[in-house]
């Protein structure tokens, strides 16, 4: 066994003092090739450090090897020291064999310091120095990826040959691409390809929400399906499984998915009103309500289900309750215009006349011009008694919808008073 060859044995057992004594012979007296050698053992076993020390030894004997410096380069950013790695690279020259690699890694170094633009000059330096090399073009379609510049990155993706590269699948990708400009169904094809490679849960999610926006709600369906099968905790699947079905009209179908999804996922304020909603759907008001009071209790503000669940309560007649979530909701620091014409409501059913008159005037100021409202406030008016402003609410209805039979009888009646 050589010497080398035992300075890693010793590093691998964590032997660290007899792989040094080693490595101090090695730097001494060692041939150029075996320092050459033993630097790169060291620089993947993480002694980035000692690679270095030996990288400057060779590059005093051989300072026209600019791939000696490449390589120090790349031993200093291992270490983090950015500028010592900078320095080095802007040393290289265009006429160097390695001066691709040494603007890839400069690319790399920049992009990590937030400076894209300069990351994405050195990467096309890198690129117009070696046109054929997939290394370059993958970093080009990665760094395009990443910046959200869709249309570059798929072309530098499909000038690559290989399906995978550094365990990314490269169809995988054009279908993230294609998805995010809006093309769903070319981007359908390219998941389906990506499908065949590897069946993953990251995979089967993005195929399934690609499908989902191209309107393909049935294979989104099945394929939502197989990913909770395959991971019964991949909680973003089963909203949309939900929503799949929704469209499609299956609406038990699409209550099943969202209930399996609150039990996996119990404190999801967005599959509980999911939940909510397509209770009410199937005429299911009390599953509607736990739902939604679960989905409040998850999140006092929600004003969307807050709103639903008012909805559902005054239809049940429960005054006292919409009154209470109205109470909880703005006690969390939200508010709605809604919440004015629901006390109203609330309150009339109370028959707290005095405070739903309040609350139906301050709805007005907002509600002017909304037909329903102005129905129910026109009504409340007219029980009241107090049929001037009454006929005035029902003209204002008439005007917008002079059609009305209802109302206008209540005008005639109002007006032979």
């Amino acid at each position: 066994m050589n010497d080398l060859q035992q300075m890693i044995d010793y590093l691998h057992a964590g032997s660290l003092e007899e792989a040094m004594k080693i490595y101090n012979e090695l730097k001494r007296i060692g041939t150029d090739e075996e320092k050459y050698e033993a630097a790169e053992a060291l620089f993947s076993l993480g002694f980035q450090e000692k690679s270095i020390e030996l990288y400057e030894d060779l590059i005093e004997l051989y300072p026209e090897e600019t791939e000696l410096t490449v390589l120090k380069a790349e031993a200093h950013a291992e270490l983090d020291q950015i500028e010592e790695a900078m320095e080095l690279l802007e040393t290289i020259t265009d006429s160097s064999e390695f001066y691709a690699r040494a603007m890839l890694l400069s690319a790399d170094l920049y992009h990590m310091q937030g400076l894209h633009e300069v990351s994405e000059q050195k990467l096309l330096k890198a690129y117009e120095a070696d046109k054929s090399e997939e290394v370059i073009q993958f970093a080009l379609a990665e760094f395009y990826i990443q910046q959200g510049r869709f249309l570059e990155a798929i072309r530098f993706y499909k000038m690559l040959s290989e399906q995978e590269i550094a365990g990314v699948i490269i169809s995988k990708r054009l279908g993230e691409c294609y998805s995010a400009g809006g093309s769903f169904e070319e981007a359908l094809s390219y998941y389906e390809e990506a499908l065949e490679h590897e069946r993953d849960a990251e995979t089967l999610f993005q195929y399934g929400f690609t499908a989902y926006q191209a309107g393909h709600n049935l294979t989104a369906a099945e394929v939502f399906e197989e990913l909770i099968e395959l991971d019964p905790d991949y909680h973003s699947a089963y909203k949309l499984l939900a929503h799949s079905y929704e469209h499609e009209e299956e609406l038990s179908k699409a209550l099943e998915a969202a209930e399996k999804g609150v039990k996996h996922d119990p404190f999801n304020k967005e599959l509980f009103l999911t939940a909510g909603k397509l209770s009410l759907k199937t005429a299911n008001e009390e599953k509607a309500e736990s739902f939604l009071r679960q989905a409040i209790a998850i999140d006092p503000d929600y004003l969307e289900a807050a709103l639903i669940l008012n909805k559902v309560l005054l239809k049940q007649e429960k005054p006292d309750e919409c009154l209470d979530i109205i109470q909880t909701v703005r006690e969390s620091g939200e508010d709605d215009p809604q919440f004015l014409w629901d006390a109203a409501k609330a309150y009339e059913l109370r028959e707290d006349f005095s405070l739903a008159s309040e609350e139906y005037k301050k709805a007005y100021v907002v509600y002017n011009d909304h037909s329903d409202f102005l129905e129910d406030y026109g009504n409340f008016l007219l029980e009241e008694g107090r049929h001037k402003d009454a006929l005035d609410i029902y003209v204002k209805l008439s005007e917008k919808d002079p059609t009305n039979e209802e109302w206008q009888m209540n005008i005639e009646h109002l007006r032979q008073e």
